[in-house]
């Protein structure tokens, strides 16, 4: 079995010849507390592409087992597809239908050999109807046919995000989710093998949680089996639930990272100060509304926040909270990996509509010291998923993002090093 994690074009690329780097006031605020050593990396913009109806739901795996990294993306009504992006290992992309005619909101997946034949599939969410579906991958995923569809449940209100692990140690993935609004629920679904033989059976992690949002699958606790991270924005809270997998039972133990912290929205492990084990980086502020009478957004810029949390005894919470970017406003998720090849770990990170932002943060040497924010592209209405890969081959990690209402479009930032 093989589980590749996502880091997760019309026609041919638009490629934009247009270095990003730090902006002058930024630069000058560097100074103040620290003297280069050496010039930042730089990213170059490339559009993979546009006219969405609504872009929301990326990943990047190895689809077609050719040894590059191939970009999948969502777009709901009224285009209800699909989109796998070919890579050609230099990150031009040729666009092909995963599923097309699928009403309502596809969005959210995530990559995994879901049926054990050796190659990767997709599991995604179709949010409002409340359905967790999977996309069988037949070995020739761009031979212009679409992919089988299967359905694992339609017993999931709101289904936004999903995370792959083997939670039973059965040797076959199964699939966690969670339901936002219309359902305020975590809940995992057992591939008790074979995946395509009917519905999964759905199991309740928890309920009465009001507006979950991020899913992933992390070892916490370093036990050995896959926990569970998530957030419930409504309830201001992170938490991670632990694996507790007696003989043939999974059962889980809530744990709080932060019950304090305004609208966190999603965030992923990474072991952010190199110890061993998973931390939590995270976007918080989401949804921002300063000034309204909405008692489900945040109303200060200081809630606004890319923080991490460190990991330190799991289960004895919550975790000291680490900021990283101050009042970056809207936040909407941030992801974590060693971007400028220096040998700690960065972020990249997303702001929805104040104004609509992606931003990499450098990490100095000291991730709980003062990090160095780089904007990539702002007034990006709407941004909201982004992921890290190499897309194409050069040893560099690059940055992947989308955005729907107000700009609907699929772009990445190729690293081009330092200058």
């Amino acid at each position: 079995m093989r589980l590749t994690p996502t880091y997760g074009c019309a026609f041919g690329c638009l490629l934009v010849p247009f270095l990003v780097g730090v902006s002058a006031a930024e630069e000058s605020e560097d100074r103040a507390f620290k003297p280069r050593e050496q010039a930042a990396i730089r990213f170059s913009e490339h559009l993979i592409a546009d006219n969405y109806a609504y872009a929301y739901g990326i990943a990047a795996a190895d689809l077609d087992d050719d040894g590059d990294l191939d970009v999948t993306s969502a777009d709901y009504t009224p285009h209800n597809k699909l989109y796998l992006f070919e890579n050609d290992s230099k990150g031009t992309f040729t666009r092909h239908l995963i599923q097309q005619d699928d009403p309502e909101r596809l969005e959210r997946h995530m990559v995994g050999d879901v049926d054990g034949d050796g190659d990767l599939d997709v599991v995604i969410v179709k949010n409002l109807r409340g359905h967790l579906l999977w996309f069988e991958n037949n070995g020739s995923p761009t031979d212009g046919k679409l992919w089988k569809r299967h359905v694992i449940t339609t017993d999931l209100p709101g289904a936004y995000d999903v995370a792959l692990a083997d939670f039973n140690g059965d040797g076959h993935l199964d699939v966690a989710a969670s339901s936002w609004v219309l359902g305020n629920q975590f809940a995992w679904f057992e591939n008790d093998g074979p995946p395509a033989a009917g519905e999964w059976k759905k199991h309740l992690i928890e309920q009465d949680a009001p507006e979950t949002r991020t899913m992933r699958a992390a070892d916490f606790d370093g036990d050995g089996d896959a926990d569970l991270l998530g957030t419930i924005r409504q309830a201001s809270e992170v938490v991670w639930y632990e694996n507790r997998s007696p003989a043939d039972t999974v059962t889980w133990t809530k744990h709080v990272i932060d019950g304090e912290s305004v609208c966190p929205a999603h965030g992923n492990p990474a072991d952010m100060d190199g110890d061993g084990d998973l931390d939590v980086v995270m976007a918080l502020g989401f949804y921002f509304r300063p000034g309204s009478e909405d008692p489900k957004a945040s109303q200060a810029r200081e809630d606004n926040q890319i923080v991490w949390y460190e990991n330190d005894d799991p289960t004895a919470g919550p975790w000291k909270k680490h900021v990283i970017g101050a009042k970056f406003d809207d936040a909407f998720e941030a992801v974590a990996a060693d971007l400028d090849g220096d040998g700690d770990i960065d972020v990249a990170a997303t702001s929805w509509r104040n104004p609509g932002r992606v931003a990499w943060f450098e990490n100095r040497g000291d991730p709980r010291g003062r990090w160095t924010r780089h904007l990539l592209k702002e007034n990006w209405r709407s941004a909201n998923q982004v992921i890290i890969a190499d897309l194409n081959g050069d040893g560099r990690l690059d940055i992947v993002a989308c955005a729907e209402r107000g700009s609907v479009e699929l772009r990445w930032w190729r690293n081009e090093g330092r200058p």
